[in-house]
């Protein structure tokens, strides 16, 4: 059976319930779906692993990996779509509309105060689902109640209690926290690293597919070529033991892979910051070595920082912020920190030229 472009999220979730109880697979159904939105016929490779129970979340999951969406933001938009029909109710995804999104949208201003980033988060995972497994525009979104939670000062640690948290943490723990601090990345940047992107010579780490899928350079701090190195010939171990015991080769983005389908058996593919144990992709069900998770290392600061009696809350997050206020209170001008941090706008960076500035800084304190 084909389907053709325009027919509409209730034909779709009508195909897709068909095709259940004929005992089809809905990835099927998306493949008949893609043969004819795009007008010919495209084998989409068909993943096992954490597809979803309902059939529109499997055309979900299919749609995201065929566009090749990163594993993190299938993971949000599964989220999101999975509220939203929860919050419809009994209904589902049956004859949902603009007004239901709009609706949704309010919903999480009003009663859940969730942050304007979090509520566009939502809009743009509705939107896909709305285009990509019903077929069909959302329409007019406009009107819905905004999120105004106030914009919050940045938590940033002093030079000295950066120095502290360090000093509770070892191994690959404290080099991951100076790297964070030192190159100024985001976690996600940081645990998807590849030995490819650090490079010594240069001093520079490179940022691959970093927020908005830009790519950048950032500075590899010259305290960390030494501790960095010895971690290097650790992970030679580890790389070593795994190709002898036959451990399929880390993953890869989809377009290397298809290109250069042995690369992640090779050494300047493996990750810099390998989990211990090995682990069943979600996606392709192999079990390979993955990188360490960001919750290991966001519990590793949180406790380091305890340990350090930081009255501040502490997160990996936090040692960019410092990174940004540090290089800022030491002369670097905003341009060059801008883009060290891969922000878009200058008008985010901005936000720690206000942590720098005190109030009345040129007034003194009459207790003074």
């Amino acid at each position: 059976m084909v389907f053709q472009g325009g027919t509409g999220g209730t034909a779709r979730l009508k195909a897709i319930r068909q095709a259940e109880l004929h005992s089809l697979e809905p990835d099927e159904v998306a493949s008949t779906l893609e043969a004819g939105i795009e007008g010919e016929t495209t084998q989409i490779i068909l993943e096992r692993m954490d597809r979803g129970k309902e059939g529109w979340e499997r055309l979900l999951v299919d749609r995201l990996r065929l566009k090749h969406y990163q594993w993190k933001t299938e993971q949000t938009y599964r989220d999101w779509a999975n509220r939203f029909v929860q919050w419809r109710g009994k209904v589902g995804l049956d004859g949902a509309s603009a007004e239901d999104v709009k609706g949704f949208l309010t919903y999480l201003a009003s009663e859940r105060d969730v942050a304007a980033s979090t509520q566009r988060q939502a809009l743009n995972a509705l939107v896909f689902l709305f285009r990509e497994v019903l077929g069909e525009e959302p329409g007019d979104l406009s009107g819905f109640q905004t999120s105004r939670r106030p914009t919050r000062v940045p938590t940033v640690l002093t030079e000295a209690e950066c120095m502290m948290l360090f000093g509770e943490l070892d191994g690959m723990a404290q080099i991951m926290a100076k790297l964070t601090y030192g190159a100024g990345l985001r976690v996600t940047e940081l645990i998807r690293l590849r030995i490819q992107d650090i490079d010594f010579d240069r001093g520079i780490v490179t940022v691959r597919a970093g927020k908005g899928g830009k790519d950048r350079v950032t500075v590899l701090p010259e305290a960390l070529k030494v501790p960095l190195s010895r971690h290097f010939i650790d992970l030679r171990e580890v790389y070593e033991r795994d190709r002898e015991a036959g451990v399929p080769g880390v993953w890869l983005p989809s377009v290397v892979e298809h290109k250069i389908p042995k690369a992640g058996a090779s050494w300047s593919w493996q990750w810099v910051f390998p989990s211990r144990q090995l682990a069943v992709d979600p996606r392709s069900g192999v079990q390979r070595r993955h990188h360490v998770s960001d919750a290991a290392f966001q519990t590793a600061i949180r406790k380091a920082a305890d340990k350090a009696g930081i009255a501040k809350r502490v997160t990996p997050h936090t040692l960019r912020h410092s990174f940004a206020t540090h290089l800022l209170r030491s002369g670097h001008d905003i341009r060059t920190v801008q883009e060290l941090l891969g922000h878009a706008k200058v008008e985010t960076t901005m936000i720690y030229t206000h942590v720098l500035n005190k109030p009345g800084v040129s007034v003194r304190s009459p207790l003074d």
